[in-house]
């Protein structure tokens, strides 16, 4: 496959202007604001002879997320050890759920509690009831809403994994001051919103390959994958609702919550990328508030990145930021 984008040299300074919408801030914290007025309580329920497994503490949660409706995530933990744990929160990229927690031993086997975010419509157990303005006719949850920020299927979702965030410090055993964000693609791009959003209570944020970022660029470049279910609504609605479709993605774009996102950042970028074009993932990491951001480059990887050698270099990079835990 060859490179799908621009050269390393020029994506480097790839720092397009992205302007924010009217009343982008505003948005968020009237949304964030009615999500908690519903409070509900964080339910977990001790799974673990379900699975067989013997190193590792499996709890099927269920916490209040956008209109207080329950969200479905996996808590896992080594089994045996006292806490206080850092929690890795992981979301889940598109099309995907939370699954079986047998497909996410990787944190907890390092040592780390790991509270895995279904997502809602897409994953089993947190089924989608939100509203919408019945336009919606392409495949998928890109245009499903899209008349406007208030009835858009991404306000619901990002609420829920801000919430998430919140029902870290219902549940015990895990330590809210060392909160990680991670997540590839779709899920990187949720990352990137909730620590935009949740200021200083998240520690650090590991965006891989992050979809979500600069829907327009995504739009016009990418040769798979979601960003055309925009392509495909736009082609018999353009050109009078291209505006008004980008106004409201705008509300849900990982530049926007970048540019507002101070924590320790480690994305991750494919150069090959066919799905989230290298250029998005770029327009996002050099709008990033925080300093402390770094990027790491596959420049012979697709969507998949870095793969199997991506986590040694994400429990190196939180081990250099003090966010190992003490076994």
């Amino acid at each position: 496959m060859p490179l799908t984008d621009l050269g390393l040299d020029e994506l480097v300074g790839f720092r397009p202007e992205a302007p924010v919408p009217q009343g982008f801030d505003e948005f968020w914290r009237r949304t964030l604001a009615e999500a908690r007025s519903h409070g509900g309580a964080v339910k977990a329920e001790r799974v673990t002879e379900q699975y067989a497994l013997r190193t590792v503490e499996v709890d099927d949660v269920r916490f209040p997320g956008w209109n207080g409706e329950p969200v479905a995530a996996w808590l896992l933990r080594p089994r045996g050890v006292d806490g206080p744990l850092p929690v890795v929160v992981t979301y889940i990229g598109y099309s995907g759920g939370r699954g079986l927690p047998t497909e996410h031993l990787l944190w907890s086997a390092a040592g780390y509690a790991q509270l895995v975010v279904d997502s809602r419509g897409q994953g089993r157990d947190t089924p989608d009831r939100g509203e919408g303005d019945g336009t919606q006719w392409v495949e998928g949850f890109m245009t499903r809403g899209i008349d406007s920020p208030e009835n858009h299927y991404y306000r619901r979702l990002i609420t829920d994994c801000v919430r998430a965030v919140d029902a870290v410090a219902e549940l015990p055993g895990l330590d809210g001051d060392r909160v990680v964000l991670a997540g590839g693609s779709q899920g990187g791009g949720l990352a990137l919103a909730v620590a935009g959003l949740s200021g200083d209570r998240v520690a650090a944020t590991m965006p891989d390959v992050p979809f979500l970022c600069h829907f327009r660029q995504g739009a016009q470049t990418a040769l798979e994958g979601p960003y055309q279910e925009i392509v495909k609504y736009l082609r018999w609605h353009s050109p009078h609702r291209v505006e008004q479709a980008f106004d409201t993605l705008d509300h849900f774009d990982g530049v926007h919550f970048a540019q507002r996102a101070t924590a320790p950042a480690l994305f991750s970028v494919a150069l090959m990328d066919p799905i989230c074009p290298p250029r998005t993932v770029y327009a996002a990491f050099n709008h990033y508030a925080g300093e402390d951001r770094t990027v790491t480059v596959w420049p012979f990887a697709d969507h998949g990145g870095g793969c199997g050698a991506n986590p040694p270099v994400q429990l190196a990079w939180l081990r250099e930021r003090g966010l190992a835990p003490q076994l």
